[in-house]
């Protein structure tokens, strides 16, 4: 007999596979999708190993396949253990990751009566077990959803379990229904030959049939079967009509498979690779080499070039030549927010040969999607960090565009990976070539590249709009010298004047600002009382549009008081400004300017995104106010200027990594300027106009900020010269959460000092930057080390417990 390794969809397996037999006449596979019984329940799980011996004694059967064909490649399956082994993270969440849309059902559990139960049991049965018998009894097969709605989860599930046990009734188990399936839509076909259609329509018109001819006779005009949509319109027909036909047995209904498109290649037009400069062709050629396997070199590129140096370009041509090689691609970006223009770019290319995986698709479209690359259908898979675990065939190369981003690691839940260093490890197990591409790459990823791990290629000038372009000029303004000179303005004298010119002058501008809402909180000024979020330790958002008051973190809302809840008075002051204060403020001071905003409150809908570039785009509006979504990626070649409403937004975060984030967001804002033929400059306002990371961001200087910031880095033995780890106990009551805290640091440092480490520092327990977060506290400890995850691996963290391998902040 053989047996298989499963990994279980239960919260109880964590990071670990269980033994089951393969029952005789049933073939699996390693990546296959299986039912198997777990504890009373049956669970899907995905086979990771298959042996000829159990690792347990005693082992179960695996019930069914689920799919007839593996759902995980070897190299995904390899890439679902290493994700889990180094994040720590349960091992069917690293699996899940790889999994179709809409794949995950549930055993759904039905209590029915046994049959002839006995009478003098049912006699001595409680009030309460009496009751829900009789219900059983009665509705013949309940479910137990329907007995926890109406008596409470733990009631009804204890006296299920005493009724089971008492042999008076019998748990049941069905799947819940498929929630995704191909889509497929009713088309009409004859069902006599198109001669024959003409003969009975001329027939029916004689018998004052007339819809009924005339949608015959349009049937017959057909070579094939037509959309019943089709048909109605062009024959102002009904359904009553069609089903006349059937009944006579004329026509029949077919049921057609179709594939849902989110890509709209109606404005796409066709483009040709480019002429590469020097700088891109040097660059190109060791990115080929590598595509093509000629050198002994490392197959990870950072492709470190200032905005505008053509990049993209070189993503372009590096994936026309890995697909002479039969191979595919995949293209990350860091924001849903560019998508549509990455999309628009890689299109043109590849046309018709594009597939996109994002959140804001539909159920749907991502399901048809997945299945479409699964089948080998596409050259390239564009989107966020999800897009990553594509079922790509045959992969040859991967690119994380502005691979310096934030947004690629998954903060907010399990597995907490980052989607380039486990695109890393996915490039080892496949032999594809990575391009990490940035104009201000992240300091780590740059450190590496420094020593050699990865392959350095610089293009140090611009492309656009021609070649050797100059980068903006940038103009640091000093807002105390501001406040000095009476400007209580939130636009600086030098700023007001180049918007007012730009937009006299028929060109567009980009005002950044890294805070949504209105007003960032709301205090009385008679007793100095702040509207706090009751569930998190947050001040609460004036969010104009709808006059209420938003928590940014757990999003609970409240109407804006007239009244201070504290001491009554009417003195409510806003205070603060966010986007939408920005927004109504730059109304008021460019009344001839038209506005466009774009943050996360403006693009809740699936084509929000696209319809505010477009907008932009064809110049429907000359100021662009946006969060760091304007920040990213956007050639737009009508904007001249970018002005930094705020630079001191992230600098004074207490994170050591808030210098490097600084510079990041203004470095790349600026880069948005100046990509035409008019040139272009950026302002960028700040009370602390002398700090090193706003001086390198205004020169451009990517090197001068490296030196500085590495230096300090290694001072302070923070990464890349040591590995983090974030642990936050999270409870409801503060003192319990701190007493766990502590336990555990003790606990760690106990096994530390067993185990004879000596490099592994523990900082804390101390209060999260934000202590209280949807009504629960938190509490952090901070690991500092090298191979943290093997040291964490065997100690068991009890619930409550998150752990975040190298986090990309510490707040």
């Amino acid at each position: 007999m053989r047996y298989a390794e499963v990994s279980v969809n239960s919260p109880v397996a964590q990071r670990q596979t269980f033994s089951y037999a393969i029952p005789s006449g049933l073939s699996v596979e390693v990546g296959q999708a299986v039912w198997v019984p777990f504890g009373e329940k049956i669970l899907q799980g995905i086979v990771l190993e298959l042996s000829p011996h159990p690792a347990v004694e005693e082992t179960r059967e695996i019930i069914d396949v689920i799919e007839l064909h593996p759902l995980l490649s070897p190299a995904q399956v390899m890439l679902a253990r290493w994700i889990s082994e180094h994040y720590l993270s349960p091992l069917f969440d690293a699996v899940a990751l790889m999994l179709p849309p809409g794949f995950e059902r549930k055993a759904l559990t039905f209590i029915s009566m046994t049959p002839n139960p006995d009478a003098h049991t049912l006699s001595s049965l409680p009030p309460a077990q009496k009751q829900v018998f009789e219900l059983v009894r009665k509705l013949d097969n309940i479910s137990l959803k329907e007995l926890e709605k109406r008596l409470g989860k733990k009631k009804a599930q204890a006296i299920v379990s005493q009724l089971v046990g008492r042999g008076l009734a019998v748990r049941r188990y069905e799947l819940e229904p498929v929630k995704i399936s191909p889509k497929r839509v009713p088309y009409l076909r004859l069902n006599v030959t198109a001669s024959q259609a003409r003969e009975m329509a001329a027939k029916l018109r004689e018998k004052r049939a007339i819809k009924q001819a005339t949608l015959l006779n349009f049937l017959a005009q057909q070579s094939e079967p037509v959309l019943w949509t089709e048909s109605r319109q062009s024959t102002s027909s009904d359904k009553a009509v069609a089903e006349a036909l059937i009944g006579k047995g004329l026509v029949a209904w077919q049921q057609i498979e179709i594939k849902r498109e989110p890509i709209s290649y109606q404005n796409i037009t066709l483009s040709s690779p480019l002429k590469l400069t020097a700088a891109q062709e040097a660059a190109f050629n060791s990115i080929k080499d590598a595509i093509h396997g000629t050198k002994a070199q490392p197959k990870v590129f950072l492709l470190h070039g200032v905005t505008g140096s053509g990049k993209t370009e070189i993503y372009l041509q590096a994936l026309a030549e890995t697909v002479k090689l039969g191979k595919r691609g995949i293209a990350l970006v860091p924001e849903i927010a560019l998508t549509p223009q990455t999309i628009e770019r890689f299109a043109s290319r590849f046309p018709h040969k594009v597939a996109v995986l994002h959140s804001q698709l539909s159920p749907g479209e991502q399901f048809d999607e997945w299945q479409r690359i699964k089948d080998g259908e596409f050259d390239v898979v564009i989107g966020p960090r999800s897009a990553l675990f594509a079922p790509q065939p045959k992969l040859g190369l991967i690119v994380i565009d502005e691979e310096h981003e934030w947004t690629y690691k998954q903060p907010d839940k399990s597995p907490r990976y980052h989607a380039r260093n486990v695109a890393i490890k996915l490039a080892e197990l496949t032999g594809a070539v990575v391009i990490l591409g940035s104009a201000t790459p992240d300091i780590e990823t740059f450190y590496h590249a420094q020593n050699g791990n990865y392959h350095l290629l610089q293009l140090p000038e611009r492309v656009v709009p021609v070649e050797k372009s100059p980068l903006p000029q940038v103009e640091v303004v000093n807002l105390k010298e501001e406040l000095k000179a009476g400007n209580r303005s939130i636009f600086s004298r030098s700023l007001t004047q180049a918007i007012t010119k730009a937009v006299a002058g028929g060109e567009q501008v980009i005002l950044f600002l890294n805070r949504r809402g209105g007003a960032t909180f709301i205090q009385c000024r008679s007793c100095g009382f702040v509207l706090r979020c009751r569930r998190c330790e947050v001040s609460l958002t004036h969010h104009f549009a709808e006059d209420t008051l938003v928590c940014h973190q757990c999003n609970y809302k409240t109407p804006l008081p007239q009244n201070c809840p504290r001491c009554s008075s009417h003195q409510i002051k806003s205070l603060g400004i966010g986007t939408q204060k920005l927004e109504q403020e730059a109304g008021y001071s460019f009344p001839e300017a038209r506005m466009l905003r774009w943050d996360s409150d403006m693009t809740k809908r699936k084509e929000s995104h696209e319809a505010i570039l477009s907008k932009f785009r064809a110049h429907q509006a000359d100021i662009l106010i946006g969060t760091q979504m304007v920040a990213k990626g956007l050639d737009l070649p009508r904007v001249t200027l970018v002005g930094v409403i705020s630079a001191d937004t992230s600098l004074s975060l207490p994170d050591f990594r808030a210098g490097e984030r600084t510079f990041q967001l203004l470095s790349q804002v600026a880069g948005r300027a100046g990509r035409g033929p008019l040139g272009g400059q950026a302002i960028i306002q700040t009370f602390s106009p002398e700090h090193y990371a706003i001086q390198a961001a205004a020169k451009h200087d990517y090197a001068s900020f490296y030196d500085k910031e590495i230096n300090y880095r290694r001072q302070l033995r923070n990464p890349p010269f040591t590995q983090l780890a974030l642990l936050t106990y999270s409870h409801t009551n503060d003192a319990l959460c701190q007493r766990e805290a502590e336990r555990v640091r003790n606990q760690l440092i106990a096994e530390r000092d067993a185990k004879g480490i000596a490099d592994l520092n523990l900082i804390g327990p101390a209060p999260a930057f934000i202590h209280r977060l949807r009504g629960r506290f938190r509490w952090q400890l901070i690991l500092r080390g090298t191979d943290i995850p093997t040291f964490l691996s065997p100690i068991a963290f009890p619930q409550g417990w998150t752990i975040d391998i190298d986090p990309v902040s510490l707040l």
